[in-house]
């Protein structure tokens, strides 16, 4: 996820091959001159970090807040994975229940 705490994560060694894409300090997006076309394209690309971590944390937030899961306790992996995959199941029934009606 696109996230300025990420920044330098590419120097470490153990991440690997991964490509990051991390998101852009807000001070240097505020110093983006919105005039030139190259700044307007970074500009761009920053929305659309942002519209993709918006849409991938609000099921966390549907989960935390609404069916207050705070904490995961080790029951196996196998129970675990069922459990969260059920939440998240019932965590987008709830973000689409007024379109379910």
């Amino acid at each position: 996820m696109p996230i300025a705490g990420y920044q330098g994560i590419e120097k470490r060694g153990e991440t690997g091959a991964v490509a990051w894409h991390v998101a852009m300090r807000p001070s240097k997006r505020r110093k983006l001159d919105k005039s030139k076309r190259l700044d307007g394209i970074y500009e761009k690309i920053e929305r659309l970090k942002a519209q993709v971590r918006a849409k991938v944390e609000h099921p966390f937030r549907v989960l935390k807040c609404q069916f207050g899961y705070l904490k995961a306790r080790y029951r196996g992996m196998k129970k675990n994975t069922a459990q969260i995959e059920t939440q998240f199941a019932l965590a987008n029934l709830w973000m689409v229940r007024k379109a379910l009606y």
